[in-house]
């Protein structure tokens, strides 16, 4: 094995580790593996995540992140909730591992800040759809739309929904699921 010299040993070993998620799902992932597939030396990794459950808190927040980031702008609860289901459907190895509590360090600051992020982002969609002052059930309402997202994604990335999907596209699905729900925007 050569000696360290990668350009950005964190973003290859998070990249690779995505991969082996996306395929093989997180118990697959192995720091040693990761190392491998980057060529560098097996301690490497440990340079930049601690552990295994380190390295998979540095992909929970980054997909935080990403999350906060398409849910940004949403015009209402049932584009937020599309825009759910297009984060799952565009980062389907962050999805599996964001909320899975027992592979994290769920107390890692980075972590922590992300899921902020992406709650106040789901927070303003609630805020842009419902008039000030009128829903005093506003915490309800969100835990109503992420569990609608959440589950539909769920199922989606899990094939569960493609007989019943057909052709259909899942964010338009997603969008009309809600109708008894929500009130129109």
């Amino acid at each position: 094995m050569s000696p360290y010299h990668h350009g950005d040993l964190r973003r290859a070993i998070l990249t690779a580790a995505l991969d082996v998620i996306a395929t093989d799902g997180p118990a697959a992932l192995s720091l040693r593996d990761l190392a491998r597939r980057a060529g560098v030396s097996h301690a490497a990794p440990a340079h930049h995540f601690r552990d295994r459950t380190g390295l998979l808190t540095a992909i929970a927040a980054e997909g935080h992140g990403l999350l906060a980031e398409t849910l940004a702008g949403a015009t209402d609860l049932r584009d937020a909730g599309a825009r759910y289901v297009r984060f799952a459907r565009q980062h389907p190895a962050h999805f599996q591992v964001m909320f899975t509590p027992n592979l994290l360090h769920t107390d890692d600051l980075e972590l922590t800040t992300a899921r902020a992020l992406s709650g106040a982002a789901l927070t303003d969609a609630i805020a842009t759809s419902t008039p000030a002052g009128d829903d005093p059930h506003s915490r309800h309402t969100r835990l109503a739309v992420w569990s609608l997202a959440h589950g539909f994604a769920t199922l989606l990335l899990g094939h569960n929904l493609d007989r019943l999907l057909d052709d259909e596209d899942p964010e338009d699905v997603l969008r009309e699921l809600p109708l008894f729900l929500l009130p129109p925007a």
